[in-house]
């Protein structure tokens, strides 16, 4: 007889011959294991998908405390590019505002807006009445629009379903289509210099980057004091540095004294 109960299972069924006796007894045991099997395997396969779309940030790296950044940004819904946000008034609680301009700025106050904090979707979530998600896009005071909603008359896409689209390009100079995240658009992490457009348009639409006037404010502030930032995000616009410093010694002060005589030669 063998040893184990897996040879035991085999050798009874091997005796009764495949009958009626043996058809009527349940393999309890080998049933149960691939059940377990199957319960482990579709565990691992859930933990690994929330693992990929629960992805923890870290707040090291740029942009750190110290440093502060500007970003542009353009809201289009149904083909119409909305009016700028007006300037932030939270300014005392967060370090991710609005210009008013079309500007944002990302000067992080602390660990939770730095690093890989520093999200497009954190700072929506500061700005009232502003709201993003993979499928909702509201602008401040006006209609939200989800996934699968007519563009309303009056709209150049009115009649068309439209969805929610983020793209963003590195900097003013990149050409071209933008680029969409990979996951949610609210994780979509800012970069110095950055163009973003948040959109709501029919699927096939071509977004558009934010408008002129945002792109000119946005450089205005990158050439500035206030965007004098190294970084090491790719594709970011350089900061300006001041192009000289003046040292004043107040304990000595050099005096050139010329020739009384006339002319030196």
């Amino acid at each position: 007889m063998a040893s184990n109960s897996t040879g035991k299972w085999v050798e009874r069924a091997a005796t009764t011959g495949g009958g009626r006796t043996y058809r009527g007894q349940m393999p309890v045991n080998w049933y149960a294991t691939l059940a377990i099997i199957c319960i482990v395997g579709l565990s691992l396969v859930g933990l690994s998908r929330y693992q990929r779309t629960h992805q923890a940030s870290s707040s090291t790296g740029p942009p750190t405390i110290n440093q502060v950044w500007h970003a542009a940004l353009g809201i289009d819904v149904c083909g119409t590019m909305q009016p700028d946000l007006p300037a932030s008034t939270n300014t005392a609680k967060t370090g991710l505002v609005a210009n008013g301009n079309g500007v944002v700025t990302i000067a992080p106050k602390n660990s939770s807006e730095s690093g890989g904090n520093a999200t497009l979707g954190k700072f929506v979530s500061g700005y009232k009445g502003l709201e993003l998600t993979a499928s909702t896009l509201q602008y401040p005071g006006k209609t939200a629009y989800t996934n699968g909603d007519v563009c309303p008359k009056g709209t150049p896409d009115a009649g068309k379903p439209g969805v929610v689209i983020v793209d963003s390009w590195n900097n003013f100079r990149s050409n071209g289509k933008g680029t969409q995240p990979s996951g949610p658009p609210q994780d979509l992490l800012f970069g110095n210099g950055q163009l973003i457009t948040m959109a709501f348009v029919p699927a096939t639409a071509s977004v558009p980057k934010p408008p002129a006037r945002a792109i000119t404010s946005l450089i205005t502030s990158l050439q500035s004091g206030t965007a004098a930032t190294t970084t090491t995000t790719p594709g970011a616009t350089a900061a300006t540095t001041p192009a000289s410093t003046t040292t004043t010694t107040g304990s000595t002060t050099s005096t050139t004294t010329k020739n009384s005589g006339g002319t030196s030669k």
